[in-house]
């Protein structure tokens, strides 16, 4: 099942040298059966507002914007600048207008602290980095209905595993943890990639 649901969406050329890219500098990208529930939502939702917390090689939001609605914009945050030069050049390069996306290098919690209340429909969290307290911003972040979606939530089965004590995993346990016993929360996970929450701000 799990290879038939990686292997259902179709990357595009420009997502292929993305994800290329990616594994040159270290970046962790999204799996293309993760990316595929990410375009859904984007498209499902007609999110025009979107923030991402872990930029990657830019895989993850060229996914978005394959289905949010064409006056969508992304703002992708990364602490690593290297990556946020990587989506950069891939955008360009797949004819997204620079009108469209914000990329912005710097210390995660900080710059999540300075955005700007309910002004966004779609969050993507990737960054096991700070996930715990961007979660906890992610309710003041979204407008209402807005989709929360984390990326790589299970690390691949490692969350479910209670002898896994290393600071990621546990960063993403008390993150689901979070999500899952907030009532302000309708949430769900699904086996996909590493495995994705899905939560919609009531």
């Amino acid at each position: 099942m799990s290879a038939f649901a990686e292997g259902f969406p179709h990357e595009d050329f420009f997502m292929q040298q993305a994800r290329k890219n990616g594994s040159e500098v270290g970046a962790s990208d999204p799996t293309a059966g993760s990316g595929g529930v990410i375009a859904f939502i984007a498209g499902l939702i007609s999110a025009k507002s979107i923030v991402e917390i872990g930029t990657g090689s830019g895989v993850s939001g060229l996914w978005a914007f394959r289905s949010a609605p064409n006056d969508s914009t992304l703002t992708s945050i990364d602490s690593e600048r290297e990556h946020s030069a990587s989506a950069r050049n891939i955008f360009e390069e797949a004819g997204i207008s620079a009108q469209r996306f914000r990329l912005i290098t710097g210390n995660i919690v900080d710059v999540v602290g300075k955005l700007a209340d309910a002004n966004y429909d779609l969050m993507i969290v990737r960054s096991p980095k700070d996930m715990v307290d961007v979660v906890q911003e992610s309710f003041r972040l979204l407008k209402a209905n807005g989709v929360l979606l984390i990326d790589n939530a299970l690390a691949g089965g490692k969350v479910a595993d209670p002898t896994q004590r290393d600071f990621d995993t546990i960063a993403r346990r008390d993150s689901i943890k979070a999500i899952k016993e907030d009532g302000r929360w309708r949430s769900s996970v699904l086996p996909i990639g590493g495995g994705i929450l899905i939560a919609s701000k009531i």
